[in-house]
């Protein structure tokens, strides 16, 4: 039985609570299914929603102008099962219009976004909304997704270790020193009050959108992780909408900056903006240098086209001293206490260990830069 205990109390935010009393409702969730031409995923995607436990769902599947028979699959859905309704676009509005159309259609205490490839592991928003309903201050739940691919799906660990409460600050300040995204999607549950309160997706980030909208409700809620079991499953394949959308190797990083930037440029939203700015645009600065650096090893060794190395490695320099400047302005003496510099830096002068050199410089004064 899911069971809470109530406020952290003295606990410190970020620590582990464990749940010690049953939930005592049955709360209500709108899970909104965006699908565009992914009607081989719908059925199995709506149907691990609707067999959720412990919880009262309704669902919203808004097919966005497919072509390949999403709306015939979503209408027998919808027929045999009367908690499911159904929006059908006359022409393709594009993923982000379609986010926002359904959160906005959201009636229930929490929402959840689940695109129609992606599924819910079972017990999974009884899991969240058990933490949610203990906890009045956490605006949105998530946990550990299992990313798969193909058929059959794994099978998802059910038992919670626990929860972790982090005030929303904190979660920001972890997020800028990681500079990823913590979540997937599938797996989050938000309050639908907070929501409201925080806004729509941002149709300038088509790539990090979800990122933006996690760190824009931390500025006003706490946020809240289920230990121990699988909150969802993320399927990968060639036509996933991430997989479409990054194009070029600093694609997926100045998405990630930019969603960084669009909530850390109000600094009245979240004290000491400009630091954690900082912070993440460093740790973003290392990612590119650390991939710019593994790719022309690869084409010294032979694995890659050299010439094409070399581009992809100087798009990515270039975007690391774009957003953290202070790697090529610190002083050389940085650098010294970094391991020594690789053997196959040092074998043959090329354009490729040329590169190499130098992005190990940058790359090891940017980790030890510990200026303002």
């Amino acid at each position: 039985m899911l069971c809470w205990n109530g406020p952290v109390g003295g606990e410190p935010f970020g620590a582990r609570c464990v749940p010690d009393r049953p939930l005592a409702r049955r709360p209500s969730v709108s899970v909104v299914i965006p699908c565009y031409n992914y009607g081989r995923f719908l059925a199995s995607s709506t149907l691990s929603v609707t067999t959720q436990t412990a919880v009262d769902v309704d669902v919203l599947i808004i097919d966005d102008c497919s072509s390949d028979g999403s709306q015939l699959v979503a209408e027998a859905l919808a027929e045999a099962d009367p908690r499911i309704k159904v929006v059908v676009h006359g022409c393709n509005r594009g993923h982000i219009a379609t986010f926002n159309e359904g959160i906005g259609a959201a009636e229930g205490d929490y929402v959840v976004l689940l695109s129609a490839d992606d599924l819910l592991s079972p017990g999974s928003l009884a899991r969240a909304t058990a933490l949610l309903d203990a906890h009045p201050s956490v605006g949105f739940a998530y946990g550990n997704p299992v990313v798969f691919w193909g058929e059959p799906r794994p099978t998802a660990r059910q038992d919670v270790d626990g929860w972790t409460i982090w005030d929303g600050r904190d979660w920001i300040v972890e997020n800028c020193r990681n500079g990823a995204n913590a979540a997937c999607s599938p797996e989050v549950v938000m309050r639908t009050s907070v929501q409201r309160q925080i806004g729509e997706y941002q149709v300038e980030l088509p790539h990090t959108a979800d990122m933006e909208m996690w760190l824009r409700a931390a500025t006003v809620a706490d946020v809240g992780r289920v230990e121990g079991a699988d909150q969802a499953f993320y399927r990968v394949h060639p036509d996933s909408l991430s997989h479409s959308l990054c194009v070029g190797p600093t694609y997926d990083l100045r998405a990630r900056h930019d969603a960084f930037a669009s909530v850390l440029a109000a600094p009245s939203a979240v004290p000491g903006a400009d630091g954690l700015y900082k912070q993440a645009c460093r740790t973003l600065a290392v990612a590119a240098l650390r991939q710019a650096f593994h790719v022309l090893k690869q084409a010294y060794y032979g694995h890659r086209d050299s010439g094409r190395a070399c581009d992809e490695s100087d798009q990515l320099e270039s975007f690391a001293l774009e957003v953290f400047p202070d790697a090529k302005a610190a002083p050389r003496w940085l650098g010294r206490r970094q391991k020594r510099t690789p053997r196959w830096l040092g074998r043959r002068q090329s354009a490729v260990t040329a590169r190499g050199f130098r992005i190990q410089t940058l790359l090891d004064r940017c980790t030890n830069w510990d200026g303002e």
